[in-house]
């Protein structure tokens, strides 16, 4: 069984890492929080398909999306139609509990009325495994066998498990989720070979590394030739899709657009730098190097290395910031003719989904970035609809900002 179609036309999602700047307080972390939920409101509206938010922990500033279940608990008593990724549950039992992620997932699958797309991972932070008191040596191992038990405890009456990094004795785990016979299972997959694992296990991808137009391609490729051949997921059926991670600004003025879609992506990534990164730390081969965010921006500029350098993050960020540097090719920055093009080249990818990052840090205005999705989807998503795709309404689109912070 395979799940639901989503059509051959690209579609579009929001992806959040809930960034804060400093200096913070509880009034900024707030608003950070309620102007998500508005930018996520108007997305819903606009008919977009996904939002996906994140598990960090410890990460001051880059990420303070500690408990993305609750988050998108209140999204989902504010929209109807757009569906919730939580991108990525962590799968590390010092981190949680595999029987309190079900039950968690399971209820926000019902509040929601069945739009929950559950995506997993082993966390990608030093900072976050040493938190814990985690073996980073173990974490795939224990993502591995999470994935595989996890949906047996919404699809049976009661499920026991006797295993290393799952112990359960037998029981109902309640309450179920609302999809049948649970929601689509997804995993992170920020390193190359992520994408296999997912295919062997019947997963969705979720590339998280920008990444340029032809080596994407290539892990697609990769991914589908290997699902294909999947005849044991670890689900009840398999999740063929695939969704991408990119920035988005979208602006009449094409070199404005640009100047600051390229200042977002420099922000993200000089805090993806500094929160990222197992194997400097703590040498293991279950880990590759920090530099994979670092790497995909840099081989998506041109540069073919495949380990680059902490002088090329700074150049490639000097580059970003630049007013006359171009944008590294497939960014979805400028007007919407541009993102358009850009579009296109994600497109032949065979990607599903893009999923967008409209802001690093609050540093473009709430205002700004509604007016950005407005625009999106008053002159780029009308290019990219079929007959499936959800409608966005007009008053979407036209309003006026409303409840800017």
């Amino acid at each position: 069984m395979i799940a639901r179609s989503w059509g051959s036309a690209v579609k579009f999602g929001l992806f959040y890492e809930i960034s804060v700047p400093r200096p913070w307080d509880r009034e900024s972390e707030r608003t950070a929080y309620e102007n998500n939920i508005e930018q996520i409101k108007l997305a819903d509206e606009l008919g977009f398909q996904t939002v996906w938010v994140v598990e960090h922990h410890f990460f001051e500033e880059f990420s303070h999306s500690s408990a993305p279940d609750l988050f998108l608990t209140a999204v989902a008593r504010e929209t109807s139609q757009i569906r919730l990724g939580h991108g990525i549950a962590v799968c590390v039992p010092e981190v949680n509990s595999a029987v309190r992620l079900a039950e968690r997932a399971a209820t926000l699958d019902l509040l929601s009325g069945g739009r929950l797309e559950f995506g997993t991972g082993r966390a990608t932070s030093w900072l976050e495994l040493a938190g814990f008191g985690a073996n980073p040596d173990e974490t795939k191992r224990s993502w591995d066998e999470f994935v595989r038990t996890i949906p047996k405890m919404w699809t049976n009456e009661r499920f026991g498990y006797d295993g290393q990094y799952v112990k359960l004795p037998r029981r109902a785990v309640l309450p179920k989720p609302y999809q049948r016979p649970h929601p689509p299972l997804w995993v992170a997959a920020g390193s190359a070979g992520t994408e296999i694992d997912a295919a062997e296990r019947g997963l969705g991808a979720l590339f998280l590394s920008f990444m340029g137009y032809e080596r994407l391609a290539g892990r697609i490729a990769a991914y589908r030739e290997r699902i294909a051949a999947c005849d044991t997921p670890a689900g009840a059926f398999i999740n063929n899709k695939t969704t991408m991670v990119n920035f988005l600004y979208c602006h009449e003025d094409a070199d404005h657009g640009v100047r600051l879609g390229k200042q977002v992506a420099a922000r993200y990534g000089e805090g993806s730098g500094q929160a990222f990164g197992v194997s400097e730390i703590y040498p293991t081969p279950a880990y590759s190097s920090a530099g994979d965010i670092r790497a995909g921006l840099v081989n998506a500029a041109g540069n073919d290395r495949a380990a680059p350098s902490r002088d090329d993050h700074w150049t490639l960020r000097r580059a970003l910031e630049s007013e006359d540097a171009q944008p590294p090719p497939g960014l979805c920055a400028g007007d919407p003719e541009q993102i358009i093009e850009a579009l296109r080249g994600w497109e032949e990818t065979g990607v599903d989904e893009v999923s967008f990052l409209l802001n690093a840090s609050e540093m473009i205005p709430h205002e700004d970035v509604m007016e950005s999705l407005r625009l999106f989807g008053r002159e780029v998503m009308p290019c990219f609809e079929t007959p499936e795709t959800p409608r966005g309404s007009a008053a979407a689109v036209e309003a006026p900002v409303a409840g800017a912070r």
